[in-house]
């Protein structure tokens, strides 16, 4: 059914772009490393006669099937996080790449077409919000207006960096039709594998809300000024990370300070600014937005009480998602034919999945994360795990297909 070997041996070739030293991989957005691994997966596609499409967002689609009926969408992302994993992202696009090879060795004929895509951006790192190419495809940011965003590292803007790369393609985002859409993806958390359970049918993601803060205080010796004296933004940003946890607690949710960038940076000085960046998430979007508020309250709060003042600016505000109920319950079924256990989850992590939701009815396969690392070059799923994950991806497909 699956060629297990081949799916393990072209995730690996693809770890290549981007490899880091000590394991892992920076293959960031729009990079020279994302094109080397686009430039293979073109390759590939075009190897089992998929029809390569590029969008002006540079998503690249490989289409299996001639009909004029609407299609069924199956990927995810190659690109990472810095000093990221060899299988967040991948699996979903090589399993999706391994589960058409063996329909087509199987002699099945789609009645619908198959539309394999690597979505653009899904990290988010090089270029804000996040999930900016399935977003895009769901007409959910202006493509003139994703085209001037700057990259983080170097400034160049996305459609400086798709010509550059070559995949700034001429498709308007979304004009492809698409029925369904199903994502394989490693957990990316601890559940799976300590409950020793194969696959998860992914019923709905937590709302997640990126917040920009630039504090102002006013530099000062550290030595000669005294406490009371002082408007310390580096002491403001400590109070924030702090509270950010009460308040994740509090509203059984959770919440992160992912940055935090002092000015200046010294021993002997207290910060003249500082930026922060908030990640905000809950499953229920009532709950999402008071957690937000009570954070933004106590920034109020904190800032005025020691002298300082604040710049806000919302990055992304994406509310939680409830996928297919059709699709997860298809995903259960055929996990349990194939002798699999499964379980129905929540992820905590955003996906191009949830984008493609406001497209089309859509859900996600999970696959166990050793240890829950993600995000890290540690990250790792068995061969075995990956296989299951593509095992049920062919047979829910082939049902949606016929």
């Amino acid at each position: 059914m699956i060629n297990s070997e081949r799916l393990s041996s072209r995730i690996e070739e693809l770890s290549q772009f981007g490899k880091l030293p000590k394991g892992g991989i920076t293959r960031l957005a729009l990079s020279k490393e994302d094109k080397a691994a686009r430039d293979l997966l073109k390759k590939w596609m075009e190897e089992l006669e998929l029809k390569v499409v590029i969008d002006q967002m540079g998503n690249m689609m490989g289409i299996w099937g001639e009909s004029d009926t609407p299609g069924i969408a199956i990927g995810s992302h190659l690109d990472s996080v810095k000093e990221g994993g060899n299988f967040d992202g991948p699996v979903g696009v090589i399993g999706a790449l391994e589960v058409i090879q063996s329909l087509k060795e199987n002699g099945i004929k789609p009645k619908k077409p198959v539309i394999l895509i690597n979505f653009t951006n899904e990290e988010g790192v090089r270029f804000t919000p996040d999930m900016m190419g399935s977003l895009a495809f769901a007409k959910g940011i202006d493509v003139e207006e994703a085209w001037k965003i700057k990259a983080t590292n170097d400034g160049k803007t996305i459609k400086e960096c798709l010509k550059e790369i070559g995949y700034l393609g001429k498709e308007i985002p979304g004009t492809v039709n698409i029925e369904n859409y199903i994502e394989i993806h490693i957990e990316q958390g601890p559940i799976l594998e300590s409950e020793e359970i194969n696959i998860g049918a992914v019923s709905q993601l937590q709302g997640i809300y990126w917040t920009e803060y630039i504090l102002h205080g006013k530099a000062s010796h550290a030595g000669t000024t005294p406490l009371s004296m002082r408007n310390d933004a580096g002491f403001v940003a400590g109070c924030m990370i702090k509270q950010i946890r009460k308040l994740a607690k509090k509203h059984k949710g959770v919440g992160t300070v992912g940055v935090c960038e002092l000015s200046p940076s010294q021993i002997n000085a207290t910060s003249e600014t500082v930026r922060i960046i908030a990640d905000i998430r809950h499953p229920k979007e009532k709950k999402l937005g008071k957690f937000q508020d009570d954070f933004d309250a106590y920034v109020s709060k904190i800032t005025k009480k020691e002298g300082v003042t604040f710049e806000k600016k919302e990055l992304v505000r994406f509310t939680p998602v409830q996928f297919s109920e059709k699709i997860v319950e298809l995903i259960s079924k055929k996990s349990s034919e194939l002798g699999l256990t499964c379980t129905e989850m929540t992820s905590g992590a955003g996906h191009d999945a949830q984008m493609m939701q406001r497209v089309c009815p859509s859900a996600m396969i999970f696959i166990p994360s050793k240890d829950g690392l993600s995000h890290n070059p540690k990250e790792f799923s068995t061969e075995k795990d990956i296989e299951n994950g593509a095992k049920v991806l062919y047979e829910v497909l082939k049902e949606l297909i016929n």
